[in-house]
């Protein structure tokens, strides 16, 4: 850990803008993917918030946590580049721990981009293993659109309600 005293609490609305920085230093966002609405979201749930670490009052980590009802999951876990190797992600997912299981959550998981073998290293060092399973998913349109609707696979004339 870093000489200097290294504290973890929820990140306020005001530091979306430095969250979103240091993602991006990162190398964790995705241009299909709007990071400040992410923040606002996770801040904005009842079962979701954005943990920070904060030496000096610098913002020095991230990690994004949601309790589903089933299970934890984990998003935009984040270390300042200048300051990795120092413990901070692990103490970020030690802190991610803790959220998930006061709220019931028998498990914390995550997901790794088959392209970054070293946040692979990362979490298999902290004692997290890879789960054999495959995530589907299906994007929305703007405001949601096209969420909720019936898609027809069974070709024209179906009369399945689209």
């Amino acid at each position: 850990m870093p000489s200097q005293s290294f504290v973890i609490s929820d990140l306020e609305i005001a530091e979306i803008d430095a969250a979103v920085a240091l993602w991006e230093d990162s190398g964790l966002t995705r241009p299909w993917n709007d990071a400040r609405e992410d923040a606002r979201r996770a801040l904005a749930g009842a079962t979701s918030t954005i943990l920070a670490g904060r030496i000096a009052g610098r913002l020095v980590a991230t990690a994004m946590v949601g309790a589903d009802g089933h299970r934890g999951w984990l998003y935009y876990l984040a270390t300042a580049p200048d300051l990795r190797g120092q413990g901070l992600g692990e103490a970020m997912m030690r802190a991610a721990e803790g959220w998930a299981a006061t709220r019931g959550m028998p498990k914390l998981q995550l997901m790794v981009r088959h392209d970054n073998p070293e946040a692979k290293g990362f979490y298999e060092a902290i004692g997290y293993t890879a789960e054999p399973v495959t995530v589907y998913a299906r994007r929305f349109g703007a405001a949601g659109q096209g969420a909720g609707e019936v898609v027809d696979s069974s070709g024209p004339g179906s009369g399945w309600p689209t």
